[in-house]
């Protein structure tokens, strides 16, 4: 994929969750991301393993490093934005380039806001073709 970027997606579970159910959310979400058109999604290393843990096989629980091209980014914080509403997260955390979001359970019109200018921050410039067609993407 061309002018691949790294997107860390960080879940952050409802005050009465436990493990299990944050490590359920973050499979049942690499899964609705890969059916985008990205083109990677992995589990995070944990920095530090937890006791009795053998070193280098943690993994940080909710958090998921997605390679993707910007002109996808759109998709993957529409497809973020449903799945947050209708699981149990408090919050989602999104870091991309030097830039990071988070959202969580604000008003429709709020979140939507605060995306749609994350994401003009981070969609590829258009340059007009003086034929009159769209032209092509740089990044």
């Amino acid at each position: 994929m061309a002018n691949a970027n790294l997107m860390i997606v960080t879940l952050e579970g409802a005050p009465d969750g436990d493990v299990v159910e944050l490590d359920e959310l973050t499979v049942q979400l690499r899964a609705d991301l890969l059916e985008l058109d990205v083109e990677r999604v992995e589990s995070v290393r944990a920095t530090e393993a937890p006791a009795g843990a053998k070193p280098g096989d943690a993994i940080a629980l909710g958090v998921l490093a997605v390679t993707l091209s910007p002109i996808v980014l759109r998709g993957v914080f529409r497809l973020l934005e449903t799945w947050l509403t209708n699981r149990p997260v408090r919050k989602v955390r999104v870091v991309f380039g030097e830039d990071s979001i988070e959202l969580e359970q604000a008003s429709a019109e709020d979140q939507r806001r605060l995306v749609d200018a994350f994401i003009a921050a981070h969609e590829p410039v258009r340059i007009a073709d003086p034929g009159g067609g769209t032209g092509s993407s740089v990044a």
